[in-house]
């Protein structure tokens, strides 16, 4: 071993030591690894930086965008809200999310299914009151179960087919994958839900002072359309949407105001006067179709110019105070909507026009972004810290998932590779107002991005100074002294362990071509080998740089690095101990 491979297996050794301590951030260490390994010589200064224009960078931030529009589409509410509504088991929701990714990561990109489900995955966490983490590692790695069943399912399937034309004349076909795959994926997806609770529950790494504030009594008024879903049905149907976080003061039809109890039916034109967090309230005006009475489009606006809403609380010396929203005319001589109402210890049960307004009371008022500082600033009205309000913002419903399975679409048939695919579908989110441009950066994940891009140079020292040659040259010494199902596992360990280093395809060029080598040398058919190395590169369940999907989910998880082995260390085993014994029954030795 050269002096160049030992410092490149220390300097990752190192590296891993300080991801398991967990004294320090991820980002930090993976920056500090990166400066380490160029100090020492084994990364050029010339690639120090490579990593940031890495695909794998440019894939996980544009995916974390994609999520983030599909999340505000309201779509998402509106099908739980159908298909599962009294869903409130934990093992329950995980059984769904994990076999929905799994059997989807079988035939598109599976961080395409990943970001699919994720914003399911949080509405699930908060109906059921748990932090998201529970969800998000166990649907990670049922997206990398999925990828094993069919040929287009991950690379290393790929990249192994083609391996074994170059070395039989004859590639493995789209369904070779299956019964090996589609039985580690059941097992798998039975072990996630007896072994989920092994993953801490962790706040997410994204938790910003915006989300202490906790104001639950915003007042709301919304007028109920000819075209709403709701109509002819009950009030308690329509505020099942907020499961239980909201609820209805008065209803007023025709002038009168009626008592909101549960069994009242709704008419066209009613009135119903709401109360809730803006988020409960946001889904009962998007999913009851409703309009909110204050919600006109901001006029005399130009093009491209950014409507938003903002909460702001009435200041000692404001003019608004004894004031109402009818008398003060907010939208027609200030081109401001007012949306809702909190003050504190009451129930509002006026309407929101002819209510006097009060110093103390919280508002939410919407406008240009342009002219909503002035308008505060003239009227004492102090704004709180800014947070995402959804109430009264116009959906784009079905165009976000449009926008991602034409990503999807697009790299399934070989039109586009899967960072172009991604990157475009991010930037049409934006291009189409699905997020606003304020948002764009909020959703990407700055710290998950600077570490991935640091670690990828790091990573590959361990292939440009010969490090793989040297593992490679121990896996064949060791390998032909085993029996053939001890050499089988032997290479799937083997490639479980690489490839968190090396990119997964880059784990099967390097390890294919030895254990087909081994195997035509010890008179075995190369077929079960090949298909070890694939499972082997196709399932990183130890850290979260080895596979996007991993990557994807830290942030919003809110995990460590040492959170990763505490499910997948297992999980690794269950794969290994199911998988020799399949791949050698399916492929016979």
């Amino acid at each position: 071993m050269t002096v160049d491979q030992s410092l490149a297996f220390a300097v990752i050794g190192l590296m891993m030591a300080f991801f398991i301590w967990g004294r320090f951030r991820y980002d930090i260490i993976g920056c500090c690894a990166l400066m380490l390994a160029v100090a020492v010589g084994i990364v050029p200064y010339d690639k120090a930086f490579t990593g940031f224009s890495d695909d794998i960078v440019i894939i996980v931030a544009s995916a974390l965008i994609v999520s983030a529009g599909v999340a505000r589409s309201g779509l998402v509410d509106a099908a739980i809200e159908r298909y599962l509504p009294r869903l409130g088991s934990v093992r329950g929701q995980l059984l769904i999310l994990v076999v929905l990714v799994t059997v989807l990561s079988a035939f598109i990109k599976n961080i395409g299914a990943l970001a699919i489900m994720m914003p399911v995955a949080f509405q699930f966490a908060r109906r059921s009151n748990i932090q998201p983490s529970r969800f998000l590692m166990p649907m990670a790695f049922g997206a990398l179960l999925g990828g094993l069943m069919t040929q287009i399912g991950t690379s290393p399937n790929i990249v192994v087919s083609r391996v074994r034309q170059e070395l039989t004349g004859e590639s493995f076909t789209m369904f070779d994958f299956t019964p090996v795959g589609a039985t580690l994926a059941l097992v798998g997806t039975i072990f996630l839900m007896f072994a989920y609770k092994l993953v801490p529950e962790r706040v997410s790494q994204q938790f910003s002072i915006e989300e202490a504030i906790e104001i639950s009594n915003y007042a709301s008024e919304a007028a109920i359309p000819a075209g709403s879903p709701f109509v002819g049905k009950s009030l308690s149907a329509m505020l099942k949407a907020s499961d239980g976080e909201a609820i209805a003061t008065s209803v007023i039809r025709k002038a009168q105001h009626k008592t909101p109890l549960p069994d009242v039916i709704l008419e066209a034109d009613d009135i119903v006067l709401l109360e809730g967090s803006p988020l409960a309230l946001d889904r009962v005006v998007s999913q009851a179709k409703l309009k909110l009475s204050g919600d006109r489009s901001p006029s005399g606006t130009k093009p491209g110019v950014e409507v938003e809403a903002v909460e702001a609380v009435i200041g000692s010396d404001s003019p608004l105070a004894g004031m109402s929203a009818t008398r003060l005319a907010l939208f027609n001589a200030h081109n401001i909507n007012l949306l809702a109402v909190s003050r504190q210890g009451q129930r509002i049960k006026e309407r929101l026009g002819s209510l006097k307004l009060q110093v103390g009371d919280i508002l939410v008022l919407q406008g240009a972004r342009t002219e909503l500082p002035g308008f505060l600033q003239e009227f004492g009205c102090l704004p709180l810290a800014q947070r995402e309000i959804l109430l009264g913002t116009i959906r784009r419903a079905y165009l976000p998932l449009l926008v991602l399975f034409a990503a999807m679409g697009s790299t399934a048939v070989g039109i586009l590779p899967v960072p172009i695919a991604f990157f475009a579908a991010a930037l049409a989110m934006v291009v189409l107002r699905v997020i606003p441009l304020r948002d764009v950066y909020r959703s990407v994940d700055g710290p998950i991005l600077v570490m991935l891009a640091a670690l990828i140079p790091v990573s590959d020292s361990l292939r440009t100074t010969g490090g793989t040659d040297v593992i490679a040259q121990w896996l064949g010494g060791v390998a032909t002294q085993l029996p053939p199902m001890g050499a089988l596992a032997l290479i799937l360990l083997a490639a479980m362990a690489v490839t968190p280093f090396l990119n997964n395809a880059a784990t099967v060029l390097v390890m294919a071509p030895i254990a087909a080598s081994f195997a035509t040398a010890l008179g075995y058919r190369p077929e079960a080998f090949l298909m070890a190395v694939a499972i082997g590169a196709g399932c990183d369940f130890l850290t979260p740089i080895g596979h996007q999907c991993n990557t994807l989910v830290m942030g919003p998880g809110g995990y460590r690095f040492s959170d990763y082995p505490r499910l997948g260390l297992p999980l690794s085993l269950v794969i290994v101990l199911v998988s020799v014994p399949a791949l050698a029954y399916v492929w016979p030795l």
